[in-house]
């Protein structure tokens, strides 16, 4: 038996109000990166992304989206990323990007990134703190930063390999 290779790319959603990232779903991703491709590539973009391409992952509250496509095709569906303006979910346009921050072979590469790009952001907010107990406070999210936090299970086939909430 042949093992079927992917490619996950974690992306990050930006968007000018923050509140709007709690209407996200994984549905609306998705149908907003395949159009963006079928725009981009034509008929053949298409084709290729309704093979294997799916959402893993989906944390509305702090935007990030883990995509997975195949090997060979994982570029068309990384040049096509810049030409998402917007995605429309629950009968609304929630205008956004997506930032592509990391391409992976697998969900725990992507995880230990997602770890790491975590605590740069905080090291980041430590100066801007005003007191003793903000500093404290990402202090205390920054030492909690670890693989053995809580997992929350993958849908599909990828049910051995957990994601854990960073």
């Amino acid at each position: 038996m042949v093992r079927v290779k992917s490619r996950y790319l974690l992306c990050e959603v930006n968007v000018s109000n923050r509140s709007s990232l709690l209407h996200l779903d994984d549905r609306a991703v998705a149908a907003a990166v395949k159009a963006a491709v079928a725009r981009t590539h034509g008929d053949y973009g298409a084709a290729l992304c309704s093979i294997r391409f799916c959402v893993k992952y989906l944390n509305a509250h702090t935007g990030i989206v883990l995509l997975r496509f195949p090997k060979k095709f994982y570029r068309l569906l990384w040049s096509a990323l810049p030409f998402i303006t917007g995605i429309e979910t629950r009968g609304q346009k929630i205008p956004c990007f997506l930032n592509c921050l990391h391409v992976g072979g697998t969900i725990r590469t992507c995880q230990k990134f997602l770890i790491q790009y975590n605590k740069q952001q905080l090291h980041q907010m430590l100066p801007k703190c005003k007191n003793k107990e903000e500093k404290n406070e990402v202090r205390r999210a920054i030492l909690s930063c670890s693989l053995t936090g809580e997992k929350m299970g993958l849908k599909g086939e990828e049910s051995e390999e957990e994601w854990g909430d960073t």
